[in-house]
């Protein structure tokens, strides 16, 4: 493969993360970014909430893969790797302080356990 080969599908690759894996993962605070392509093998930085996240592994074999196989035809196979610097913490958080109170009723004479407050 030459120089304009191998750009053209870095192009592609590129294109393909832009327009249709951003957008995915953005909604969950994920950032997935490109590293390197070689020998059909691409590999991913799992950035934002991807970084470290469990499940990171099946959204980048089971979503990104799909698309990268089917877009880009000379991806073989993808690896991930995370993004150490990454300061965002890949678990859902709140921004108030969790009280159990706000979600279980210990009430004896109430058959409500839990509740959707």
């Amino acid at each position: 493969m030459n120089k304009d080969q191998y750009d053209r599908i870095v192009n592609n690759i590129k294109q393909t993360l832009d327009n249709y894996v951003a957008p995915a993962v953005a909604g969950h605070g994920g950032i997935v970014n490109f590293v390197d392509f070689q020998d059909g093998t691409l590999t991913l930085e799992m950035s934002g909430a991807c970084a470290g996240c469990a499940m990171s592994a099946m959204t980048l074999q089971q979503g990104i893969e799909g698309i990268m196989l089917s877009m880009v035809p000379e991806v073989k196979s993808i690896v991930g790797v995370d993004d150490p610097n990454s300061g965002v913490s890949p678990f859902m958080s709140h921004n108030y302080d969790y009280n159990p109170d706000d979600y279980w009723n210990d009430d004896k004479d109430d058959n409500i356990i839990s509740t959707d407050r």
